[in-house]
């Protein structure tokens, strides 16, 4: 009889193979789990034996996400995030939990560092963050508002407070910028003498390279599915890349990456808190406040 145990790798396996997954590599996944890189590597390794699939290409000492291993980095990360918010219920039962939903990326480069504005206005700082691409989940009644993309007709019912534009423009580390100064001459095709690191999209759409340059052709350079690995990789001053005005924003105050161009390019999409109609103090607080951040902390071109 097929059970659970049988049908499934080792969670050991599961969790290391995520935290790489979301950390863009088998080094910074072995700093945050406390362990040995090779036991990660081993883990992964493993994973791979077991699900007879490659999760990994590996190149040097650089790895990247297959697209078999993308899915399963989703699919093991929302399983993760509902045990753990299972265990935190059973754990507190008695305190009222804040649930704030957003997607992964989201949440690491712009949410995090507001986190203490949302904390800060909450009693006792119960605050449980739900981490999902899939927006179906921030309508569950425990969740008290939700970050999310899109346009307000897409949320029917609900109220969409605007937190900031689709804005997209090119950023690359300062030492890749002192080596090819001509990046700020505003020219796109000034981006196609330097490596160029793309998310993966369409040709077509405005967040990619193609789109930016002006040119149909298919551009080399590595592709990322995970927003947080290529700014790992922007960052090492490895490439240049196509960046969320809202996601890069704290990288560009700490001066790890700089902005290119002043000419943007806007989706037609935007960044919006998702409420309720009916909402309370605390919820319309901690909307303010973040609101407020974003018209506060605009970073300049």
């Amino acid at each position: 009889m097929t059970t659970l145990k049988t049908s499934l790798p080792l969670l050991n396996a599961m969790v290391a193979f995520e935290a790489a997954a979301r950390n863009g590599g088998l080094t910074p996944a072995a700093e945050e789990l406390n362990i040995a890189q090779s036991a990660v590597s081993r883990h992964v390794a493993n994973l791979e034996r077991h699900l007879a699939v490659a999760l990994f290409t590996r190149r040097r000492n650089r790895v990247m996400l297959t697209e078999a291993g993308s899915r399963l980095a989703v699919a093991i990360r929302d399983g993760l995030g509902t045990i753990r918010r299972e265990v935190e219920r059973l754990q507190s039962p008695d305190r009222e939990t804040f649930v704030v939903g957003c997607p992964y990326d989201l949440q690491q480069m712009w949410l995090m560092p507001r986190f203490d504005l949302v904390a800060s206005r909450v009693p006792n700082g119960q605050v449980m963050l739900l981490t999902s691409y899939d927006y179906s989940d921030f309508d569950q009644p425990d969740v008290a508002l939700s970050l999310r993309f899109g346009r307000p007709e897409d949320w029917s019912g609900l109220v969409a407070t605007k937190l900031f534009n689709g804005e997209w423009f090119p950023v690359c580390s300062p030492a890749l910028l002192a080596r090819h100064p001509t990046l700020t001459s505003e020219n796109p095709k000034a981006f196609l003498d330097v490596p160029l690191l793309h998310l993966t999209s369409q040709p077509a759409d405005i967040e990619s390279w193609e789109s930016w340059i002006g040119i149909k052709r298919k551009l080399d350079g590595p592709r990322f599915t995970n927003y947080l690995s290529m700014m790992h990789e922007t960052i090492a001053g490895r490439g240049a890349a196509l960046a969320w005005a809202g996601y890069v924003e704290e990288h560009l105050r700490l001066g790890r990456v700089v902005r290119l161009t002043a000419t943007s390019r806007l989706h037609h999409n935007s960044f919006y808190i998702v409420t309720r109609k009916m909402t309370s103090p605390i919820i319309q607080s901690v909307v303010k406040a973040l609101v407020g951040s974003v018209e506060h902390h605009t970073p300049q071109p």
